[in-house]
Parts: C-alpha cells; structure tokens; sequence
C-alpha cells in the first residue's frame, strides 16, 4: 500500500514539471525547475536572485523549491544606517526611514547607508490642526505631543482632546475665603459676594480679589426706619428698634429685616414707637407727695413722645428734675438712706430715658441749658473712630468711639453728659475710700485716716453711653470738671467721686477706679475705668480721732497748770528742797516748756516747712530729750535713795545740769547739722521720719525708758524689803496700798509710762493710743499730785499759804498735826520724795 502511493506522488511531480517545462525560455531544458528558478540544462534549474533553495543555488532535485531570502535578517543584514530600518520584500529588500523621519529628499525608500538623510519631520508645521481644540502641538524627536492650554485637561476616556477643567469644583480653590469662584471655560473668576465689595487697592476676579463687608449702614444704603437702628451683619444688614422703642408694625421676619444685593424686603414694614418712661416710675416704700407728683408729670411726658419732638421731650424732662431738685418738700424729711436710695434710682432712669429718646435725633451734637444751670449735651453719629469729646460749661468728657458703641457694634451711637445740681438730695451722704488711696493718704499724713467728712463742690455729672456696660472699660475715660475755685487746707483734699449704688445705704461716694489728674482754677481733670455720675467732693480728712485730739489738748492744758504750780512750789517750799527737788524742778520745767510749744505751734497751718516750723520741731526735740534726761537722773538719785542709801548723796547739781540739758543739746546740735531739713513737716512741725532720723529722738528715749524701767523693778523689790523689815504687824492691805502707791509714784516720775508710746507700732491700735495719750498728757497732773499733794510738809506749807491768805492763825492746826507727823514720816517716806 505504501509502494502504490509513492508511485501516484512521483507520478503527480513528473506531471507538474512537465507542465512547467512549456514555460522555459531555452530549448533542452528541464521541463520540471520550480517558479522563481531559471533553467541550467536537462537536469539542473537555478534560484533567481533573491531566491534559493536547501541544496545551494543550483540544484538537481525536482522536489527542491525557491524561497525569498531574509536580507535583512542577520547575518546579512544590509547598513542602512542611523534612524532608519530594513524593509524585506520578495526576492530584495529595501530602508525606511524610522515613524517621525524622512529622507531630506522627500524619497520615500533607499538602498544603503550611504543614502540615509533621514531626519525629524515636525508634524506640527504639517498638520496645524494637530490637537485642536483648546491644546498645543509641541513637536519632539520622531514624534510630536498634544498639551491643553491652562484651565483644560486631556480626556480620561476616549479620543486625545482637551476638556475644560472646573477650577472651583476641583478640591483647590484659588480664590479668597472672602470671594466666590464662577468657572468659565478654560479659567474661573474671584467674584465677591452679594453684600461684598473689592477692598481698597484689591482687583475684582483674579485670584489675588480679596472682599469687605459692605457697610451698608455707614455708607447709607439701608432701608431702615427712622425709628430703628440700622445694624450691619456680614454680607447684609438687619433693621432693630431704638433702645426704649418697640415694634409697631411687625416684618416678614420677624422683628428683623435683611436685604442683599440679589433679595431686598419692604423695610417700612419695620417701625418702632417709643414706650413709657418704664425706668422712672414710682419706687416702693417711699411715702412722699412731691414724688408722687413728679412721677406722675413724668408718665404723661412718656405718652406724647415722637421721634420728630425728642428734643422738646428731653427739655421738659429736664425742666421737670430741675423742680424736683428746688423743692424737695417732704423729702427733706425722709431720712438720709432713703433719700439717697431715690438719689440712684433717679439718676439711673435718667441715663436710660435719655438714651433713648437720644436715639432718635438727627446726627451732630445737641446742647440744652435750662434756667436752673442745668446742663445736657449730646453727640450723636454713626460710629466713628478715634476718639471723640463731648461736654458744656460744666464737665468736658472724652473717650474711644469703641468705648462708647460697646459691642453692640454698628448704628448711631449716643455719648451723653448730664451736669444737675443735686447738693440737697444727696446731703449727708457717706463716703468710701478704696484701699490703695487710703494706704496712700497714711503714708502721707504717717498716721491712720479714719474718715472724711465730704463738701460738694460741682454739680453731680451722669455721663452715658449707647454701650450699657460700662462698670469696666477697655480704655481710660478723661473728665474735665468744673467747680468753685477752693484751695484745700490741713488734711483737706479736693478728690474725683462717684456715685455708687448701695443696698444698705441707699448709695454712697466712692473713688475705687478713678483717679485725680490734676486741678486749677476751678477745674479738675480726673480719668476713670468706668462709667457713672460723678462728682468733685473737698474731703476733709480725720487723720487722728477728733476725741483723742480733745482729750490730748485738755490734758496738756491742766498739765501746763499743775507744771506750773509743781515748779512754784518747788521753789518757795524750802523745807523741801534737796537734790531731788532740783531733779523734780528742772523735770517739770523741761515739761512745761515742751508742753507749751506743743499746744501753740505743733499744728502746720500753712502746708510749707518755713523757719517757723522749723524752731518749733527743734524746740521739741530738746525739751522732750531734756525731760527724758531728766527722768533717768530722777532714776539714779532714785536708785541712790533707794538701794544704795548708805552709799552716797548722789550727783552734785552741776553735774546735773550738765547731763540734763547738756546730753539733749549734743543730740539737737548733732541732728541739725547732719539733717536740718528733716525739722519740719507740711502737716506738724515735728520730725520727719525720712531715713530714720525720727531715731534721734526714739534711740534717747528707749535707752532711757529701758533703764528706768530696771530701776523700777529694782525699787519696788527693795521696798517690799524694808516695808516688812519696818514694821512687820503692818496689815497686808495697807501695804498693798502704800507699795500700789509708791509704784505708781516711780513709774510716773522714771518715765516708764511711755513704754506705751513705744510698743505703739500699730498706728490703728486705739486702746494704746488712748492709754498713751491718758498717762502722759496727764503726766503734769500726776507729777503735782505725787510730789505736791501726797507731802505732808508741802500740805503744811499750803495751809499755811491759804491762813495767811483767809487771815487765820497757822498755830491753831499745826501743833495738833506735828507729833503724828514726824512717826509717819519715817514709815512713808519715800512717799514724801514723790515716789
């Protein structure tokens, strides 16, 4: 079966190539060469060029065929150099140049390298319709791309175009938060809002537009009523009753009405009337016929008020609290709490009726002077910026335009001053003084300050604004007042006072957050961290208790007498004197002197520390060291009588003399010359405490206060001693009285009560200070007592000074008297020594 089809095959070959044997050119050739060969003889055929076959070129085998040689396979890939590749075709070959190059002739093939000119070919220059529309040719090495001009983007899906890019929808805005993005094709615009303008300088659409607020209240674009208030908002407005005002007609809104660029609402749909005077109305608990009489007058002005008569308005209100203030009737006879509780509510509801009613007048200021002096001004605006100052004769007040608006922002704002003459409502009135003035004024007057008693001096001023909360301002506020020109005396002080609301008290005069700039002729500038009515007060202040001050002066007095009547008698009675009595003597001269100056010159009336000041703080400082040089010799004769008895007489009274006026004349002469000016004080004429110099009187005083009050102990311990060794069956009480009164005897003649004055370190300590001044402006009057009237020889020569005096006989009364005397004397005789 195999053998059968070999045979058919072979047969089926011989044909073919006998059939094309009929297509040779040459006789004698064989009939059976393949296409694309050419024949050689009977027996052999030949590839054509670019042809061949699997035995070689020339082949015998009539089942050889001819197939197209690969030229441009490798190895024999043919050169065509750079850019350019090879192109087979059947039987040759040919180059072409790269896509995106062509042969600089225009040729479309070429052969070999040496004909390669094949450069880039600009498809942009060719084909200006390239990427159209809305992008840009650009060309590139053997090709060419397509870029979208700005604010386009190719296509994500479909053909190669470019597509409009919404710049606004796109997660980057490039406009300002203030502006609003409208897209355009191929861009967007920085357009402001309704309600919004360019601000100054700023373009309008590019992205560099930055927009304001259109202040269509300022710039007079609303729709407001004349009896509303215009108040801007972002972007629009809204239209609000007058403070005091309410709604007459109500608007589509609510109460409010908003326009914009694009929207507007009727806005005379928005009027307001005024309402009654609600803040002056009758105050309960009060029982008066003139009140009843002025609230009334009062509720009839509030119900014939139009924004077109608010001056009249204002001018009969006034009118009216200037006949209340001139006859109070029978409200002099309420009692001062209750008086000064309608002083507040009166004022109070006055600053909020004319606020209001200020609110509906025309812009400008606005001056009222009534017959009675009282005096209104006004300044009425938009807001404005800076600062603004208003006022008439009385009071000038300038502040912040801020301040005055407050945050209620925009509208007309309203800066009020009332000047009313109130001295008799708020007579009697207290008086509050904030601790930082009243540290200041002690440091000042070096003592404590107890109180003030007040004298009004200007008209009471209410200043008000449009802003309502004003008990604490961002910015100081300065007042010009005007007053009787009243220069202040001693402890006297012309201070800036308003008026504070008090539940207890009715209300008072206070100073906490204003202070005093200044004053001259007649006017006082003050500035103040809030707002209220205020006031110029003369404060006459009680730096030392009026009582304590009496007091000190009435002892000193009796004092200077019985000094006096100490020193006679220490001088004519001679069964008296010794050393002690000369220590007693110059003791009280030294007082007496002291004693006299102080009550005649201690008081600085003038203010200025002149030459006379100046003596009589010196005279001080010497007399008082003097009496205290004095005192501790009373102390060492005390101590030689006492405890050393067996040991001496004591001190010549030259030596005396020299140590007590000597020792004190050393201190004066050295504290002059080292500090005189500090003789002197604008209030006393007495030292100054500046640099401590006060302690050249105090160093003294306490040595020798320190020492007599040692010697002191010592003496009463020694005559416990010889009061038991004396007379042991003596009773325990009329010890206890003998010892009680030589104790008392010494502490008043060593000095040993000044201690007190001493230890007195806390100024508002007044049970020292009454004891101090008790003990020792008393000091002459103990001294006379214990010296003079507790000595039996000095009774004597007293009732024998008055006989002579009545005519009676001395010898009636004096031997009756002498047995008794001379045991006493013995047994009380330290008491006779004055101690």
């Amino acid at each position: 079966m195999a053998g059968v089809l070999w045979d058919i095959g072979v047969a089926l070959c011989v044909l073919l190539s006998l059939s094309g044997a009929g297509t040779q050119s040459a006789p004698g050739c064989a009939l059976w060469c393949p296409r694309k060969s050419s024949c050689i003889n009977a027996t052999a055929c030949r590839c054509n060029p670019g042809f061949s076959s699997t035995s070689g070129e020339i082949f015998t085998n009539i089942l050889e065929s001819c197939d197209d040689i690969n030229e441009c396979a490798p190895p024999m890939a043919p050169p065509c150099g750079k850019l350019a590749d090879c192109v087979n075709t059947e039987g040759s070959f040919y180059c072409m140049c790269n896509p995106g190059y062509g042969l600089s002739s225009g040729a479309k093939t070429f052969r070999n390298e040496s004909e390669n000119t094949c450069q880039d070919i600009d498809e942009c220059q060719q084909n200006r319709k390239l990427c159209k529309p809305h992008g840009v040719c650009v060309n590139t090495p053997g090709s060419y791309t397509c870029r979208c001009l700005p604010g386009f983007a190719l296509q994500q899906k479909g053909p190669m175009l470019c597509a409009d890019v919404n710049e606004c929808t796109s997660g980057q805005n490039p406009c300002h938060n203030t502006t609003h993005c409208l897209n355009t094709v191929g861009s967007y615009e920085c357009r402001c809002r309704p309600g919004w303008t360019p601000a100054p300088g700023s373009p309008n659409g590019p992205n560099t537009t930055i927009c304001e607020d259109v202040d269509e209240c300022r710039s007079g674009q609303h729709q407001c009523h004349v009896s509303t208030v215009c108040i801007n908002s972002v972007g629009s407005y809204r239209c609000r009753c007058r403070q005091g005002w309410k709604l007459k007609t109500r608007s589509l809104n609510n109460q409010t009405a908003r326009t914009n660029q694009t929207k507007s609402v009727n806005q005379s749909s928005v009027v307001c009337e005024a309402t009654p005077f609600s803040t002056l109305t009758w105050l309960p608990g009060i029982d008066s016929q003139i009140l009843s009489w002025f609230f009334d007058k009062i509720q009839n002005l509030s119900s014939d008020v139009k924004p077109d008569s608010a001056k009249d308005t204002m001018q009969s209100l006034i009118n009216s609290v200037d006949e209340l203030m001139e006859t109070l009737g029978d409200m002099e006879t309420l009692p001062p709490h209750v008086r000064h509780r309608m002083a507040t509510h009166l004022l109070s509801g006055l600053e909020d009726v004319l606020r209001s009613i200020a609110g509906t007048l025309p812009e400008g200021p606005f001056t009222y002077r009534s017959p009675s002096k009282t005096e209104l001004s006004l300044m009425v605006q938009e807001r404005g910026t800076g600062n603004v100052t208003v006022g008439q004769s009385h009071a000038r007040v300038m502040l912040d335009w801020a301040v005055a608006a407050g945050d209620g922002g925009s509208g007309r704002t309203v800066v009020g001053v009332l000047s009313s003459n109130m001295t008799k409502l708020l007579a009697n009135a207290s008086f509050d003084m904030d601790p930082e003035t009243q540290k200041e004024l002690e440091e000042f007057y070096e003592s404590p300050v107890r109180g003030a008693r007040l004298r009004l001096l200007s008209p009471v001023n209410s200043v008000f604004l449009s802003n309502k909360n004003t008990k604490r301002l961002d910015s100081l506020v300065t007042f010009a007042f005007s007053h009787d020109v009243d220069t202040p005396k001693t402890r006297q002080e012309l201070i800036c006072a308003f008026w504070k609301n008090d539940s207890e008290r009715g209300g008072h005069w206070a100073t906490e957050g204003c202070r005093k700039l200044g004053s001259r002729n007649g006017s006082t500038t003050c500035q103040c961290n809030h707002l209220s009515s205020f006031a110029i007060l003369v404060a006459h202040y009680d730096v030392e208790d009026p009582k304590l001050a009496l007091f000190t002066k009435v002892g000193l007095s009796l004092s200077l007498i019985c000094l006096l009547l100490c020193i006679l008698t220490f001088l004519l009675v001679r069964p008296i004197q010794s050393s002690r009595t000369t220590v007693h003597l110059h003791l009280c001269i030294c007082l007496f002197v002291g004693s006299a100056v102080f009550l005649a010159g201690i008081e600085n009336e003038g203010g200025e520390v002149g030459l006379r000041c100046r003596l009589v703080a010196g005279l001080l400082h010497y007399c008082f060291l003097a009496a205290f040089c004095w005192m501790s010799l009373e102390g060492l004769e005390l101590y030689f009588l006492v405890v050393r008895v067996f040991r001496g007489q004591g001190l010549r009274t030259r030596w005396l003399c020299l140590i007590g006026y000597g020792v004190p004349l050393f201190i004066v002469a050295v504290s002059v010359a080292v500090k005189s000016q500090c003789y002197g004080h604008e209030l006393y004429c007495w030292l100054r405490r500046d640099g401590g110099f006060l302690w050249s009187f105090l160093g003294p005083v306490t040595v020798i206060v320190l020492c007599n009050s040692v010697i002191f102990v010592t003496t009463v311990w020694k005559l416990t001693q010889k009061f038991s060794e004396i007379n042991p069956d003596m009773k325990k009480l009329k010890k206890a009285r003998a010892l009680t009164v030589t104790a008392v005897a010494q502490l008043i003649v060593l000095g040993c009560t000044w201690v007190f004055g001493l230890v007195l370190f806390d100024p508002h300590s007044w049970v020292l200070a009454y004891v101090f001044s008790v003990l020792n402006c008393l000091q002459g009057v103990f001294l006379f007592v214990l010296h003079c009237l507790l000595n039996k020889k000095v009774r004597e020569e007293y009732r024998k000074w008055a006989c002579l005096v009545v005519g009676n006989k001395y010898s009636e009364f004096s031997s009756s008297s002498t047995g008794t005397g001379q045991q006493q004397t013995r047994v009380l005789r330290p008491s006779e020594s004055g101690m």
